[in-house]
């Protein structure tokens, strides 16, 4: 099972994000799990976590370089999420579903 992160500014909307793209994904039969985190939690994550790939929600985007940082220095991708790709509507959980399986290890 492969295994993304949201980092979120407060992890409410990232949930959400999270639970119907990990759906979206088991209907398709695909073995690829989301989970959301607050920012704050977001650099532990980062360094400490068997997580494949972070994504870091629009609402966090002021803290992309130092958590792209952290991520190049553990090997692992840090990829941020446009808004469109933010919505919890087919058509965005879609784009977000693409986003990670494009970028997921």
């Amino acid at each position: 099972m492969k295994k993304a992160l949201i980092i979120c500014a407060a992890g409410m909307s990232s949930s959400l994000m999270a639970k119907k793209v990990t759906e979206f994904f088991a209907n398709q039969n695909k073995a690829i799990e989301l989970d959301a985190v607050s920012a704050t939690e977001g650099s532990n994550k980062i360094k400490n976590s068997d997580f494949s790939l972070f994504l870091i929600s629009p609402q966090t985007m002021m803290m992309f370089d130092k958590l792209k940082a952290l991520g190049d220095e553990v090997g692992k991708p840090v990829v941020s999420i446009p808004f469109q790709a933010y919505i919890p509507i087919p058509s965005g959980i879609e784009q977000l579903a693409k986003l990670v399986e494009d970028n997921i290890n």
